[in-house]
C-alpha cells in the first residue's frame, strides 16, 4: 500500500491543490485559494483595502506581468503574427532569472497549496495569463483544468 503524507499528497488532494488561472474581479470559486494578481497595475478606483473583498487579488505579484511596453504591444495585437510576437517576447521576459524563479516556486507550491493567478483581461486567449498557464505547466505545475 502506497504511503502518503502531507509532503506527498494523494491524487485527489493534488487535484484540489492545483493552481487556477482566473480573471481578476470575477467571483471566486470555492477551492481557488489565495488569489495572486499578476498585473502591472492595481485596479483603478478601488481602495487597496478592498482588493481582496472585491475579488481582485489577495497579494500582488507584478513581476509576472508583461513589462509596460510589452503590455501595450499585446493589447494592440490584432493579427496572429502580432500575438505570436507578443507571446515570444513575454516568454523571453519570463525566462529572466527573477521571473523564472517565481514561476518555478509557484509550480512547486501548486503540488501542496491551492492558489490562483490572474489578470483583468476578459479573454484569456488574448491575455498574458494564457501564456503564464503554459509556462506553469512547462515548469511542472498542477494547473486546474489542464489535461
Amino acid at each position: 500500500m502506497p504511503m502518503t503524507s502531507s509532503l506527498c499528497p494523494t491524487a485527489a488532494a493534488r487535484k484540489a491543490m492545483a493552481v487556477s488561472i482566473v480573471r481578476l474581479g470575477s467571483p471566486r470559486s470555492a477551492h481557488e485559494g489565495l488569489r495572486i494578481g499578476t498585473v502591472r497595475r492595481p485596479p483603478r478606483g478601488v481602495p487597496k483595502a478592498e482588493f481582496a473583498s472585491r475579488d481582485y487579488y489577495d497579494v500582488w505579484l507584478p513581476n509576472l506581468a508583461p513589462s509596460a511596453p510589452l503590455m501595450a504591444e499585446g493589447r494592440a495585437a490584432v493579427s496572429a503574427a502580432e500575438w505570436q510576437h507578443f507571446a515570444s517576447a513575454y516568454r523571453k521576459e519570463m525566462n529572466a532569472p527573477e521571473a523564472a524563479h517565481v514561476i518555478s516556486t509557484l509550480a512547486a507550491l501548486s503540488h501542496t497549496s491551492a492558489f490562483s493567478v490572474g489578470c483583468y483581461c476578459e479573454d484569456e486567449a488574448h491575455c498574458h495569463r494564457s501564456i503564464l498557464r503554459q509556462l506553469l505547466l512547462e515548469s511542472g505545475a498542477d494547473v486546474a483544468g489542464a489535461v
